[in-house]
């Protein structure tokens, strides 16, 4: 029984190492991931701010170390290649990008198959990644292939880079290239395939430390020598106390540049809030005249509009008078014509022309309607006149010489 205890106690033991075999694992693998991807954007990064003072070719370090970052995400977790005697032989990139992208127009697959010079995979893979950096296409050619799933799948076991969640940041990433201008040489020592690319990582490496910073990289440094010195002597008591001084005087000389910063952030902030006062003065005193400039337009259209009125009242009274006339020179007509059709019938049309001659004459409310429209005195002008001023009367019409019997 109780070997039988140890037994499954041991084998519980073993379960375990073997769960935590596999969190190691893959946690070492995302971990890889990160790492590749993140280096990758610093690399693409410092590229574009390279490519502002110089062109980028093949001597450019920048260059160099963002090819090998590359070649290597595209590597990662790449299957092997079965023989026909069941042993996996190393493949590179290049096959999978030869099946991938063929479906990019105008790519240029074919191209670097042809190439003399380059004969390994490897090489060929490496002058794919200049020529689609020169052609501005490197990130469409790498989307293309990233939703090909099927062949990804085929090609790459799980946990790849290009399978997971962090292939489409790589596609964004490489965007941001398509803004230099690069000029490579496809038959430099760049395309030698013999050699592994190496990333250097110290160029992303680099510490700076920050100004809040109590003590500085020296003062450490001494301190950590002190510490292991013999202190106990007492030759020794003596640098501790002038360490402190000048640490205090460090601590001392930082909080003055940080009062001085303060300070003239403070002016830059008074000097910024009385130019905004400013403006917000001119903006009052311009509103209160864009105001008066609205009431005295208020007041203008109004007066306008008055005159108008007046005028529309003034021109329809003309036109009944004009109405009337017309119906007068008519019944005129009907009754000389029913008296004397055949003498008076010429006597009879002079009198109606007569009479609507007379009736059509310009009055005065007529000459003054141009002025009406312009001036409010003219219009008040119009209010002293009769209707009797410019209207004939019937009665001496019909007593005139023309309209008596013969």
């Amino acid at each position: 029984m109780a070997s039988r205890s140890l037994g499954g106690l041991g084998g519980n033991r073993g379960g375990g190492g073997g769960g935590g075999r596999k969190s190691l694992s893959a946690r070492n693998a995302a971990v890889e991931r990160r790492n590749l991807i993140t280096v990758c954007r610093f690399s693409v990064k410092t590229l574009i701010d390279r490519s502002c003072f110089e062109t980028i070719d093949d001597s450019s370090p920048e260059f160099n170390n963002f090819a090998a970052i590359l070649e290597q995400i595209l590597s990662h977790r790449l299957k092997g290649q079965v023989t026909w005697f069941g042993y996996e032989s190393p493949r590179s990139f290049w096959d999978y990008i030869r099946v991938a992208c063929r479906k990019v127009s105008q790519n240029c697959i074919c191209s670097i198959e042809n190439m003399e010079n380059v004969s390994s995979s490897r090489a060929k893979g490496r002058a794919w990644i200049r020529v689609a950096l020169m052609e501005k296409h490197l990130s469409e050619y790498i989307s293309t292939a990233l939703r090909d799933f099927k062949t990804t799948r085929r090609f790459y076991e799980d946990g790849a880079i290009v399978l997971g969640e962090e292939a489409n940041m790589l596609a964004g990433m490489l965007l941001g290239l398509n803004a230099i201008d690069f000029s490579f040489c496809l038959k430099g020592e760049g395309l030698d395939g013999n050699f592994p690319a190496v990333i250097d990582y110290t160029p992303y490496l680099k510490f700076t430390q920050s100004s809040d910073s109590i003590s500085s990289d020296e003062e450490e440094l001494r301190t950590l020598g002190s510490s292991g010195s013999e202190s106990s002597t007492p030759e020794n008591i003596g640098p501790p106390f002038i360490m402190d001084e000048n640490s205090w005087f460090n601590k001392c000389k930082r909080v003055k540049q940080k009062y001085q910063l303060t300070l003239e952030q403070k002016g830059y902030l008074e000097e910024l809030l009385r130019l905004r006062e400013n403006q917000l003065s001119e903006s009052v005193a311009q509103n209160k005249i864009l105001l008066q400039r609205i009431e005295d337009s208020d007041l203008a259209h109004k007066l306008e509009k008055e005159q108008l009125e007046y005028i529309i009242v003034e021109l329809q009274d003309q036109l009944k008078s004009c109405q009337s006339l017309d119906q007068l020179s008519a019944e005129v007509s009907l009754s000389q014509t029913s008296l004397d059709p055949g003498q008076s019938q010429g006597d009879g049309k002079q009198d109606t022309l007569n009479l609507i001659s007379e009736g059509k004459e310009d009055t005065p409310s007529l000459l003054g309607l141009c002025g009406s429209l312009t001036s409010v005195a003219s219009y008040k002008s119009l209010t002293s006149l009769k209707s009797n001023d410019y209207l004939a009367s019937p009665t001496t019409e019909m007593t005139s010489p023309g309209l008596t019997p013969s």
